[in-house]
């Protein structure tokens, strides 16, 4: 079964109703991006930090997968799938995407502030202060923040290596290190690029450029794929 490996950003998530938060002016929210994720903005304001992510936390529980998420999923019927995404949403999850790796975190659990390794599912949509983890530190957001490591990057770099189609949906291709994973990928291998302000991609063989919004540029490739 040949293994298809797709990379998704912002641009998946935003048809179904979940902000990008980032705007031309470098805020998310009225915030400035160091002020909600990094970690000099959790060690001076952690209240701040806990509130901006129990509201994205909150609106993405209504959320639903869209078109380009269920197609997706449909790939799995013939092809071995592997999803990374820069999403931190569950929404591939609630598509019913089988294999799902998360580079910048996960919305819906928490984690230690002093053991990064020690990881929560969360059973509600809000994170307070004074809420700990066994060993007694302050939870936090199971986010990758700005400076931080991206721990499943390895693992992603890997598949990447190993793939036998490679999509990219809904990302500006601007984030690294996860917009360096199209480096991995083998020179002949085929490449589905879908956005609607298509990202600068370095010319290659088998490029294929899909200038649509993920739902409808999604349904093409699952077209093309399951012929």
């Amino acid at each position: 079964m040949k293994k298809i490996v797709v990379l998704t950003g912002a641009g998946v998530s935003a048809e179904s109703g979940i902000s990008t938060f980032r705007d031309a002016g470098g805020l998310w929210e009225g915030h400035d991006i160091m002020e909600v994720a990094s970690p000099e903005g959790w060690r001076k304001n952690p209240a701040l930090v806990l509130e901006f992510y129990n509201l994205r936390r909150k609106a993405a529980l209504d959320a639903q997968p869209n078109a380009g998420h269920l197609g997706l999923v449909t790939l799995e019927e013939k092809y071995d799938v592997t999803i990374v995404t820069q999403n931190v949403d569950n929404l591939h999850e609630k598509a019913g995407s089988s294999k799902i790796i998360h580079l910048h975190g996960e919305l819906f659990k928490c984690r230690s502030s002093l053991n990064e390794n020690l990881i929560y599912d969360m059973d509600s949509w809000e994170l307070k202060l004074g809420e700990k983890c066994p060993h007694g530190s302050q939870l936090r957001p199971h986010i990758v923040w700005f400076g931080e490591m991206v721990p499943m990057m390895d693992k992603a770099m890997k598949l990447a290596m190993k793939a036998d189609i490679f999509i990219v949906v809904g990302t500006s291709l601007q984030v690294y290190p996860a917009a360096g994973l199209l480096d991995y990928v083998g020179e002949s291998i085929p490449v589905y690029v879908i956005d609607p302000n298509m990202p600068a991609v370095r010319k290659r063989p088998n490029l294929h450029l899909i200038e649509e919004k993920a739902s409808t540029g999604v349904e093409k490739v699952v077209e093309i794929l399951m012929a």
